[in-house]
């Protein structure tokens, strides 16, 4: 990719997500502002609530507006996330276009090109809006050839033994 350093954890198995926050923490350490935006997500209090008590360091933005996962909401739950998860879109590329933070988690962003909410070229553009020294991390189960060929590193996670 010609903009930004693109890092992409994808795969069936656990852990995208815990990859992806465990460098936003190393970079954060090192003193550079890390946003996270969640997409397709139910609320996990859990892990909300840790990564809000490492603000103003990381910063977590869920656009979402249900509790539940997007893949357990019915058809008009869906469209009303869809729009949410749209913005969220939004708000990513006007992050990286302002220059707001060194390190941007998109976590679970490639689900977005699965259930049609983004196209490629929606990633594609989002990504002409970095500068050359951000950061930008993808997590997702599935990866496109067009995502992989824009990454400088990819990483898949699968479960051996479960």
């Amino acid at each position: 990719m010609d903009r930004g350093n693109l890092q992409i954890y994808f795969g069936n198995g656990r852990g995208k997500t815990t990859a992806a926050i465990g460098q936003a923490i190393r970079e954060a350490s090192a003193g550079k502002t890390v946003f996270i935006v969640q997409f397709l997500k139910g609320r996990q209090p859990e892990q909300i609530s840790f990564i809000q008590r490492l603000e103003p360091e990381i910063k977590l933005f869920r656009f979402q507006r249900r509790e539940a996962a997007f893949e357990e909401l019915d058809a008009k739950e869906r469209e009303e996330e869809v729009m949410n998860m749209k913005n969220g879109l939004n708000f990513a590329k006007k992050v990286l276009a302002t220059g707001e933070c060194d390190v941007l988690v998109l976590d679970e962003i490639l689900g977005l090109l699965d259930y049609g909410i983004a196209e490629v070229s929606d990633i594609r553009a989002l990504l002409l809006e970095a500068s050359e020294d951000t950061e930008i991390i993808f997590t997702g189960i599935r990866l496109c050839s067009e995502v992989m060929e824009w990454a400088n590193g990819v990483y898949q996670i699968t479960a051996l033994k479960e």
